[in-house]
């Protein structure tokens, strides 16, 4: 049966027209439950949309200023934390990430750099030692298993997606560095100053306007944690920690789980990336600098990916386009997806910012076809 088109409300530029009715008809033909959609062009809101519903029942309104869970698309956002601190030169992306976090020189992490962290070379996707269940709610315990953990391949021989331990690695360099937790950090240094409404840490207040989430599926073949593999460890270690049964609790909401808990919606996800897109300024807020934004989205790890096996594309916490994923039709377009189809980036040459923010996590991971319709008509657009 094809679903209704809700109403779809907010602006669009007439030039994007085209955007618009791709987004409602990913309604119409793709099962989308509730989403927002925000483009800014050289720094200017051209689209802002949002439409269906915060919830499976189709009771609540999708509201201008509902928030939902993004998962990756906050990776980026952690990683710009340490940028700016490497950039303030309190951090050396090239010393060891020991200098600031002693625990961490053991088992063969003693070389590891801030520099592998970032670009998923470091080995260290999932931890090896079972842990309990919703033990990704206790900061300390995470970070001190990841201390401990052996790599799992040779530091910087090669990459993998580190999909649930990158933020926790980052987000704990952040803490040791600048003496804040990660969410406080970036919602002092970045989100408050560029008025985004993005959050590690979701303040009980706010909660009325989180959308309920669809859980994705979980790959084929890991369905259960395996403690032999690698790639099942990455995913289902400690149990909740990709927000299967855990997504829509009070507890996941408040807590700091930076690899996937941001809460945003889809205009506070394009102003960041449109000061990013802009040179590292928007508003007169500056984020970074042009020659670290350089660096961030050069290419440093690219070819089959040890957790994901497939390829994969990344700079400096940043995905970077792909033939097989791309971002648009530009080879310098940065930024991430994040499971469910949500999408923040940037595309530089044409001053660019997209985000996308949907609650319906099912269908496929690799290549959704919402967003993909979505970027189609954007670039038709232009």
């Amino acid at each position: 049966m094809v679903a209704a088109t809700p109403h779809i409300e907010g602006h669009c530029d007439r030039r994007f027209a085209g955007l618009r009715s791709a987004f409602a008809e990913n309604f119409h033909s793709l099962e989308e439950l509730g989403a927002a959609l925000s483009v800014m062009l050289e720094g200017e809101p051209v689209v802002d949309l949002w439409g269906g519903w915060m919830d499976q029942a189709r009771t609540r309104p999708w509201q201008r200023e509902t928030l939902v869970n993004v998962y990756s698309v906050g990776k980026p956002m952690v990683a710009v934390c340490l940028l700016m601190l490497a950039e303030q030169g309190r951090l050396d992306l090239d010393a060891p990430v020991a200098e600031h976090w002693p625990e961490f020189a053991c088992a063969g992490k003693e070389r590891i750099t801030p520099r592998m962290l970032l670009a998923h070379r470091a080995g260290l996707p999932a931890i090896a030692r079972p842990l309990p269940a919703l033990c990704m709610y206790d900061w300390g315990r995470m970070t001190a298993a990841l201390a401990a953990q052996e790599p799992w391949w040779q530091p910087d021989s090669g990459h993998g997606y580190h999909v649930n331990t990158f933020g926790f690695l980052i987000g704990e360099l952040v803490r040791r560095v600048s003496g804040e937790r990660v969410g406080a950090y970036f919602a002092r240094t970045i989100a408050r100053p560029l008025g985004a409404d993005f959050h590690f840490g979701l303040h009980a207040g706010e909660e009325h306007r989180v959308a309920e989430f669809l859980t994705p599926e979980m790959p084929s073949g890991l369905a259960a944690a395996d403690a032999t593999n690698m790639v099942s460890l990455a995913y289902l270690n400690p149990p909740g920690v990709s927000g299967l049964d855990t997504v829509n609790t009070r507890a996941w909401r408040a807590a700091e789980i930076p690899s996937g808990n941001g809460h945003s919606n889809a205009r506070a996800v394009a102003r960041i990336y449109s000061a990013l897109a802009a040179g590292g300024a928007l508003d007169g807020v500056r984020v970074l600098g042009a020659q670290t934004i350089a660096l961030a989205t050069r290419e440093a790890s690219s070819g089959r990916d040890a957790v994901l096996d497939r390829p994969s594309r990344f700079g400096l916490g940043f995905q970077l386009t792909q033939p097989e994923r791309p971002l648009g039709p530009n080879p310098h377009s940065f930024g991430h997806f994040g499971a469910g189809g949500a999408l923040g980036f940037a595309d530089p040459e044409h001053a660019l910012a997209f985000g996308y923010t949907p609650n319906h996590g099912r269908g496929p991971r690799w290549q959704n076809p919402r967003n993909r319709a979505l970027l189609d008509a954007l670039y038709a657009s232009l």
